[in-house]
């Protein structure tokens, strides 16, 4: 699986990937809503999973690489989380520190939503994060998500869920065709 955007492409997580992942998931700053930074066996384990997601369900979350420099930049994709009791598709992502507030998140987010909408058969879309994660809920919004609920969680002791329809999706890829015409 490869998907592009204009600056960037997203693939399939390796091992090789290992070294520039684990400097973004090892990070205080970048996991400061995880319970803590992820050592070098989480982040083993974090590629892994992705993979056995892959084999699983066809998508999981992917390698983001800057198509400028071929470096890996974060990961980005979809996992079945369980969001409030039900199990749904959720877009997650990190980003390498230096390179926030450049839009490489929602670009990211808006292609694996492309994904969800044209690729499977699922009718919504969900992001999810812990109620202090403004970052997070920033991206969801910019990308047509609209708050769905917050909730008390273990995790993130309160738990912000954003989503967008096939529909609304549908509604946002019309006007944006519309503008550029």
């Amino acid at each position: 699986m490869k998907m592009e955007t204009e600056r960037l492409t997203l693939r399939e997580l390796t091992m090789e990937d290992f070294d520039a992942l684990h400097k973004i998931l090892s990070d205080p700053l970048t996991m400061r809503h995880y319970p803590m930074p992820f050592d070098e066996t989480r982040t083993r384990g974090w590629i892994a999973k992705n993979m056995e997601r892959y084999a699983e369900h066809g998508f999981g979350l992917w390698a983001v690489i800057l198509k400028e420099t071929g470096e890996l930049i974060g990961d980005c994709g979809i996992t079945m989380q369980n969001i409030h009791g039900v199990i749904r598709p959720e877009i997650g992502y990190h980003i390498r520190r230096d390179l926030w507030r450049k839009g490489y998140a929602s670009e990211a987010a808006r292609a694996c939503m492309e994904f969800i909408f044209e690729q499977t058969m699922f009718d919504s879309v969900y992001s999810y994060m812990k109620y202090t994660n403004v970052a997070s809920y920033g991206v969801a919004l910019k990308n047509g998500m609209t708050f769905i609920e917050e909730y008390d969680d273990p995790v993130n002791m309160r738990t912000r869920v954003y989503a967008i329809s096939r529909e609304a999706w549908q509604a946002l890829k019309a006007r944006e065709v519309r503008r550029h015409d």
